[in-house]
């Protein structure tokens, strides 16, 4: 009976070891799932990131400032105009960081996050006006997750947009900026609308006649406003958003101008943090490569 004892302490002391260190185990391999599981993006600091080159109309996060409310996603940010339906500008660092293998979702849809009251546009809003559901920050400069992708089909990322535009040469711009990217290049990007050519959803919605874009290129690196220079490579375009007015033919690179006319043409400073001497040699050359 005293073996049995000593015997039965002696299991019972082994069966505490392996039990705990099993926990530890468990332990172990909880920290490391943690450790591994994807961080959620701050907006906030994506917004500083967005727009290190400048807030080109001064957007403020208030509802007070309803035609140019600043909304602010971990994966672009805009100004958003309430009564055009909307933004007057959306924003985007692009690299190599945002592209991967994630499918378009296709899943377009209202933005719940615009201020209580504020009427949301549809994902059926645009249908049977002729105009496309033009993505803004292109679907395809955000691959890198599926929420990711999925982020630039809120409607408020998009303008009624003349498919000879939007299938057209604005596509192909778009295909070329993103070519940059396997040669070393980051991108600081700007694009919207301007004027009107109506407007659909009972009047809810307007229709630009016409489209622009302003790209900073620079080499991938950090310190991005720091680098910035007198020889900096600054894109910019204002296409017609009329069909008949643009084919899906036309070379994107016919419609480059100067980023001063579209500042002139949208009353826009896109590039308010960059010293104003750099400002003055970059903005008013019309891209040329």
């Amino acid at each position: 009976m005293k073996l049995f004892r000593l015997s039965l302490k002696a299991t019972l002391f082994l069966l505490f070891v392996f039990l705990t260190l099993s926990c530890q185990d468990d332990s172990s391999n909880s920290l490391i799932t943690d450790n591994n599981a994807e961080s959620p993006i701050d907006s906030a600091a994506a917004a500083k990131i967005h727009l290190t080159m400048g807030n080109p109309s001064g957007a403020v996060k208030d509802i007070l400032f309803d035609t140019n409310y600043l909304l602010e996603k971990p994966e672009y940010v805009l100004s958003y105009n309430r009564f055009k339906g909307t933004a007057n500008w959306v924003a985007w660092h692009l690299n190599v960081s945002w592209r991967g293998n994630a499918p378009r979702q296709n899943d377009f849809r209202n933005d719940t996050s615009l201020p209580l009251g504020w009427y949301q546009v549809m994902s059926t809003s645009y249908s049977g006006s002729g105009y496309d559901r033009g993505h803004i920050c292109p679907s395809a400069d955000r691959t890198s997750s599926i929420e990711v992708n999925s982020a630039t089909f809120f409607m408020t990322n998009m303008i009624p947009q003349a498919p000879n535009n939007n299938q057209g040469p604005w596509a192909d711009m778009e295909n070329y900026l993103r070519s940059l990217i396997s040669i070393g290049k980051e991108m600081y990007i700007y694009a919207g609308g301007y004027g009107s050519n109506g407007t659909i959803d009972s009047g809810r919605v307007n229709i630009p006649s016409r489209t622009w874009k302003i790209v900073v290129v620079l080499d991938e690196g950090d310190n991005d406003l720091n680098r910035v220079s007198n020889i900096t490579r600054v894109i910019a375009v204002d296409m017609p958003n009329d069909n008949s007015l643009i084919s899906l033919a036309d070379d994107w690179k016919t419609f480059r101008v100067t980023t001063d006319y579209v500042e002139t043409k949208t009353g826009y400073d896109f590039l308010s943090n960059v010293p104003v001497s750099i400002q003055s040699a970059i903005e008013n050359i019309i891209d040329n490569q």
